[in-house]
């Protein structure tokens, strides 16, 4: 019996020693990049959050939606058939910033304190989309920016759809974030 058991260890012993030569360069990058999704053996996780303080969080995040010039007459002249797209598309952003931490599996559901959405018209062809989201709590509210800004576009293209195809969404970018451990940050090369 003592025998198999040394097997069985000098296997386990051999293979813990292979997994962590060709795990090691991985292990060693995540380290390095500071990815804080990936356990130590290279797994996706949730961070853990609760030991960190509670502070003010600001993410503003932004979308461009690009479409034929009549395509932006019509939404702007409100003649779309399935109504009143603005609107719709606002409250689509709003929604999709209170349902982030559902949407995205590693997000943490967040107490949000406001998400405000703006869509602008930019002739001949674009609209801009516009977010702005705070909260008071453990983490960033980039992800929920983001996701209000996404949801909004694809409503306009959804809201549009039956009269241009050829509509293009993005780019989608982060334009600024404030609190939390990692600082402020402001993008330099902002979209039009």
């Amino acid at each position: 019996m003592r025998h198999r058991d040394s097997g069985a260890r000098l296997k386990q012993l051999a293979h813990d020693w292979v997994n962590s030569q060709f795990r090691r360069p991985a292990l060693e990058l995540v380290t390095m990049n500071g990815l804080t999704h990936v356990d130590e053996t290279g797994q996706a996780q949730m961070v853990d959050i609760g030991g960190k303080p509670e502070s003010a969080r600001m993410a503003r995040a932004s979308c461009i939606v690009t479409m034929q010039p009549q395509t932006l007459d019509q939404l702007c002249s409100s003649q779309l058939a399935k109504g009143d797209a603005w609107q719709v598309a606002r409250l689509a952003g709003i929604a999709a910033a209170k349902q982030t931490g559902q949407l995205i599996p590693l997000c943490h559901p967040l107490r949000l304190n406001r998400v405000q959405v703006e869509l602008s018209p930019c002739p001949p062809n674009q609209v801009k989309i516009d977010v702005r989201v705070s909260a008071f709590d453990r983490t960033g509210v980039e992800m929920e920016a983001l996701t209000a800004a996404a949801v909004a576009a694809l409503t306009l293209y959804d809201m549009c759809k039956a009269i241009d195809r050829d509509m293009v969404v993005g780019p989608l970018q982060l334009e600024e974030k404030r609190g939390g451990q990692h600082g402020d940050y402001v993008r330099q090369d902002s979209s039009p």
